[in-house]
């Protein structure tokens, strides 16, 4: 069975970084295209980030544009995301996707485009 767990989460305070891993198990992430998303209470979940199968091309929304930074570990298989200069606003639940049929991020993260989705880690910001 295909799964993903997400790690790295915590309380940080604002101007802070963490760096969240997602991992696989049952299969190797090297084929995937993966996708960060994050939740906030009350909010819809959103896209953050991409990176191609490759790891050849990355995504950012704006909102997290040169704070954030996806790569891959092919011999971890893992998938990093770090995040630097966090904020209030950034706090949520982060969640790692993957999907195989389409190999590119093609200039977008949506949920509906992912089929296999990890649990979840809490990054709460705040003084």
């Amino acid at each position: 069975q295909l799964q993903l767990v997400e790690s790295g989460g915590g309380l940080v305070q604002p101007g802070g970084s963490l760096r969240l891993s997602c991992a696989a198990s049952g299969f190797t992430l090297d084929y995937y295209t993966i996708g960060w998303f994050r939740q906030a209470p009350g909010k819809e979940r959103e896209g953050v980030s991409c990176i191609s199968r490759s790891g050849g091309s990355t995504y950012y929304v704006d909102s997290v544009k040169g704070r954030f930074t996806v790569s891959r570990n092919n011999a971890k298989n893992t998938v990093e995301l770090y995040v630097d200069s966090l904020k209030p606003e950034d706090t949520g639940v982060y969640y790692c996707a993957a999907r195989r049929r389409i190999p590119s991020c093609s200039g977008y993260v949506y949920v509906a485009s992912y089929d296999y989705w990890g649990q979840g880690t809490q990054v709460t910001v705040s003084s």
